[in-house]
Formats: C-alpha cells, structure tokens, sequence
C-alpha cells in the first residue's frame, strides 16, 4: 500500500495548521462538526435540483461517538459523501476546500450556506490525534473509501466497505503529556459542553449515546447504567424565528442558558437585518450590574457566530466601551473570516454591524428614557457611570452622542433629570448650567457655595459621582449652555449690592486680607471677600482647571501627581466671625493667626478634605474656648 505525499508546498504547512492556526484544542470537534453539516447542506441543494432525490431532514444527522477503551472519536454524518477522488483532492491537497468550490459553483436558496470555506478545519483534528481515518461513500455510489494519515508523512488511501453515503472521521486520540490532558476529548460531558459552546445551532441533529441511570429490573435500590441516543444540539436558533413567535420568557430563557448573567435582563433587542449585509442579533440590557464589572477580569464584547457557528466568544470589536455592559450575540453568514475561522479581519462588514448595534442599543435606551423612565432610571443607577466614562473617553469624540442618555440629581426636584429638562426649565436671566459636587446629596445641599444660587431661584445639579465633573468639563455645553461649577471663581450673578458684595469690601479690607493670605503662605493663592455667601462665615472656591473634587480625584489614583486646586479663601464680610478677624488684625496678631488658620481648617473640612494637622486643630479649638 503506498503512501503519497500531500499536494502542499512542505510538511511546514501541515505543521502550522496542526500548532500555529488554531488558540483552542477543542477547536477541532467544531471543525470537523461543521464539515459534516456542509455534507448534508450538499444533498439539501441537490435535492432542489434533482426531482429523483427527496429530502427528508430526519433522515439526515451528525453522530459524535467515544471509545474510551481504544481511545477512539468518531464523528459520522449522513451526507453527501465523497469518492476516491474527491478524498484525494479534498483531503490530499492541504487548504483546498470542497465546500468552497461547491460554494461558488452554486448559488444556494432557502437561507443554506456551506459554513466551510478554506479547507484546513479537517487538519485541526492532528492537534488531538495521532492517526485520523476517514471512511467514505459518495451519495450514488457503490464504492467506499479509507483515507488515512498520521500527519505530516502523508496518507495512504483503499477501498473499504459501508452501507450508507456520507462520512466517518475516526480519530485515534493522542497519550496525555504532562502539559497536556486529551482524555478529556474521550469524556461523554465534554464533548457535550464542546457541541453546545459552539455547534449547538447546527441546522442538523447532532446525536450522541449519553449515559443514563435507571433502577435494575426486580430490585428497590439498585441501579444500572445504559445509554440512550440524545440530540446534543438545540438546531434552531432561537434568533432565527420570527418576534410574533417568541415571548419575554423565550427571551429570558436564552439569557440563562447562555449565562449572560445571574439576573433578569432589563430589556432585549431582537435585530433581523437583511440588506446589504445580512445579519440577526440578539442583545441585553442587563438589570444589574456584575460584581467584576470594573475590574481587569470583565471582558465586554458580543459572541459572534457565522451561520449559526460560534466564532467568537467575546467580539469587542462589536461594542463601543461605553456600552460594554450590553450582553448578547450576532450571527451573520456575510463575514470575512481568516483561516482558521477563530478571528475576523477588521474589515467593512464587521464595522457595519457594530455601527449598527451601536445605534440600535442607543435608540433602545432613548425609548427606555422616554417610555419606561422607572426602568431607565434602574438601568441608570447600575450603569450611568460607565455612559459618564463614554463622554470623557476617547477626549469627547461620543459626547453629543450621550449627552441625552445622562441625568444627575436636581435640587429642585429632588430627583435625577436630565441636561434638556434642566435646560428647558432654566429662567432667561440664568446664563449657567449650575452644579455642584460632593460625596453625596445631603452633603452638596449644605455647600456654603450654594447659597447665591438657591436665593436666585436656580436650580443645581448634583454631581456624586468621580467621573462625573471631567465627564461635564468634556462637554462643556449643553444647548449652548455652558456649564458652571458653585465653586467657580465667577458664578455669572449680579451682586447684590444690599449686601455688600461688591469691589468697596475688596479694597476695605485689603489689609487684613493680605494678612490672612500670608498667615497661609502657599495653602491658598488669595483670600477675598465672598460675593456667594450669606449665612456661613467662610468656604473655598477654586480658580484655574481643576476644582477642588478634581484634585480630590487625581490624587486618589495609584499614580498620584500631588495635584492641587488654585483654592481662594472666601469670607462673608457681613458674618458676626469677620467683625472678631479685623479686631484681631489692630489688637492681636496671634489670635488673628489663629482664626485664620481655624477658618481654613473649617473650609477643608466642608469640602471633605483632610486637615494638614488634626493635632493643631484640636488645640487650637481648645485655645479659642479657654
């Protein structure tokens, strides 16, 4: 019996397919699975062509069989089967593919389309065994034949006998190494979790002997193992049936089944698109928010099947990051896969369908805003943050794209709105989009700086959040409003001049001022009479880029720059506390050194931030009561 020699250019090829090709092992039963469906695709199409064949589907299956004892896998199919020649060409000639040359002979009807297209899946089968043979019989004939090889040496072909057309693969499963496990490619629970990952909508049925338990005959509580015939695979996907067909529950189902996740999803989105590229999805919006959400091990993305075969377990190419909490799938059979149908290249189709995703998912949660508010603002709470983190990213480039997805927390309605409510409320003498940051709600309600605003009538938004005072400084308006933090430096508001907030208490006091800023040194760059406060005696405003939360921020990440705010100490001419500080600057320069330094303590601490000295502060409190 001779054995010939592959038809490719070196024993290199087949040694790259078998090492370099393909990431995952159990790669192969995927291959070799959907060679076997192209198998019975071939007989679908010649049965619309040929009124002598009828096609009955049941009559037509996959079977993945183990042998544990002679370490033996055989995948069988009901195909079309090939003859001697076909084995030859097929299998001799590495990266030469009979689906595609069937492919483009033909132009397939009714939605069928050969998922094989380069001819080098079959060889995937050498990264878990050591001999595959192959024994077939083409549709029509009476001969059979066996193709074997043992890899890069070649093959030897002879004939065979079998009964039926179509095709087993039989492979011999390699030894395990000491960095490698290949029993598991013999185990019944494997091979079924392999089916399911990733051919478990393989138009076909795909059957295994499974092992079950049953009571032996005559006994109460003895049992005994036998096996019964199972469809693995659920064939049908659930995004190829029509909407009318399908319920919430069906909906909800898929999201368990596919562990999506552990919750409920809030809302789903069913696309079918058929136009210049065709493809399903099936997307979620989750109703929490995972615990790894935010850590190093959460990867965002979409899986990605072509024809109803996963190819991908998580496309990231198919999501923005600022929807990356979006879960689901997209199958499309006009994808431009590469060789080993595990990557994509980054071509037109794919950018298309996430451009698409991308408007479909941003036109859901609109609608969700507009419709369901309460379930937008529960969709809000657990991911919010990360639309917020799509505003800043990517120095803006999605922010007019956001912006009406966002809501923050109103003063005056005691409830989160969004920036066009807040706009269309505003007063005509308002010329700002007022807001104000802190750790929480009650905190911000009880800003000094807050004051002029809320005496003016104007309403404040409250931003809690880290993230939320770069996201707003990215967007900078809103409707050609801009935005203004309560801290700024110059708020937009007339002074009132009743109570004095004007330039005279300025140069009135300039002495005692320019004391109070040197008793301070470099912790402040001016101390001012305020023109925001009413009843409080003192708070801090900034003037430059970063605001007080800012440095807060920065200087809470790992690679902290000791950035600081250019803070201004701002004091209420009109409070009983003044009258005390220019009684200390003509009588007493240590108490007024004292009050000073009191009132800068007293200004951090309204503003979250640490006392340089918590030590000093507690004497000096000690000394004002003595």
């Amino acid at each position: 019996m001779e054995t010939k020699q592959f038809k490719a250019e070196s024993k290199r090829l087949l040694d790259m397919m078998i090492h370099s090709i393909y990431t995952h092992r159990e790669i192969f039963l995927r291959e070799l699975i959907s060679n076997a469906s192209d198998a019975i695709d071939k007989i679908y199409y010649k049965a619309l062509t040929d009124d002598s064949l009828t096609f009955e589907k049941d009559d037509y299956y996959i079977k993945v069989e183990a042998d544990k004892d002679h370490r033996l896998l055989k995948i069988s199919d009901t195909g079309i089967g090939m003859a001697k020649e076909e084995l030859e060409s097929h299998l001799g000639t590495i990266a030469k593919s009979g689906s595609l040359a069937f492919k483009t002979e033909n132009e397939l009807k009714d939605g069928y389309d050969i998922i094989g297209q380069f001819g080098v899946g079959f060889y995937s089968a050498f990264m878990v065994a050591d001999v595959v043979t192959v024994i077939s019989k083409a549709h029509g004939s009476e001969e059979a034949f066996k193709w074997e090889s043992k890899g890069a040496e070649g093959y030897t072909i002879v004939p065979t006998e079998k009964a039926a057309a179509g095709t087993e693969i039989i492979l011999t499963i390699k030894e395990n190494t000491e960095d490698e496990n290949f029993d598991e490619f013999l185990e019944e629970y494997r091979l079924k979790a392999i089916i399911k990952k990733y051919s478990d909508f393989i138009r076909y049925p795909i059957k295994m002997n499974v092992t079950k338990s049953r009571l032996k005959a005559g006994s109460e509580n003895e049992y005994e193992e036998y096996k019964e015939e199972q469809t693995i695979n659920s064939m049908v996907p659930i995004w190829r049936k029509n909407k009318s067909e399908l319920s919430a529950e069906d909906y909800n189902h898929f999201y368990q089944e596919k562990h999506y996740g552990f919750d409920k999803p809030l809302k789903h989105i069913h696309i079918s698109v058929d136009g210049a590229i065709r493809y399903n999805a099936i997307l979620y919006i989750p109703e929490k928010m995972p615990f790894d959400y935010y850590s190093p091990e959460y990867e965002k993305g979409l899986e990605l099947y072509s024809s109803g075969v996963l190819i991908m377990n998580k496309c990231a190419d198919l999501l923005p990051d600022y929807f990356s909490f979006v879960k689901g799938m997209v199958d499309s059979e006009d994808l431009s896969l590469n060789i080993s149908r595990e990557m994509l290249q980054h071509d037109r189709q794919l950018k298309l369908i996430a451009k698409n995703i991308n408007k479909k998912i941003k036109s859901e949660l609109q609608g969700l805003l507009k419709n369901e508010r309460d379930q937008y603002i529960q969709f809000y709470q657990s991911f919010g943050r990360q639309l917020k983190y799509g505003v800043y990213s990517d120095f803006g480039a999605h922010k007019e794209e956001l912006q009406d997805l966002l809501m923050f927390y109103s003063s005056k309605e005691k409830k989160l709105v969004t920036l066009e409510e807040y706009v269309s409320r505003m007063p005509e003498d308002q010329k700002y989009i007022y807001y104000a940051t802190g750790e929480s709600n009650e905190r911000i309600e009880k800003l000094p700086q807050t004051e002029i605003i809320a005496d003016k009538g104007y309403e404040i938004l409250y931003f809690t959040d880290d993230i939320d005072e770069f996201a707003i400084r990215m967007l900078m308006s809103y409707k050609e409003k801009e935005f203004k933090s309560v801290s700024s430096g110059d708020l937009g508001i007339d002074s009132d001049d009743s109570q004095g907030n004007d330039a005279t208490s300025e140069e009135e006091h300039k002495d005692l001022f320019e004391q109070m800023k040197s008793i301070l040194a470099d912790k402040v760059k001016d101390v001012r009479a305020s023109k925001r406060l009413k009843t409080h005696p003192v708070c801090l405003t900034t003037d430059g880029a970063v605001s007080i939360e800012m440095e807060k921020v920065l200087n809470a990440m790992p690679n902290n720059q000791n950035v600081k705010a250019d803070k201004i100490l701002e004091i209420n001419v009109h409070h009983d506390v003044f009258q005390a500080l220019t009684e200390a600057l003509s009588t007493d320069k240590e108490k007024l050194a004292l009050y000073t330094t009191l009132l800068y303590n007293q200004s951090l601490l309204i503003e979250g931030l640490p006392i340089e000295d918590p030590v000093e502060f507690t004497n000096n409190i000690c000394k004002v009561m003595v």
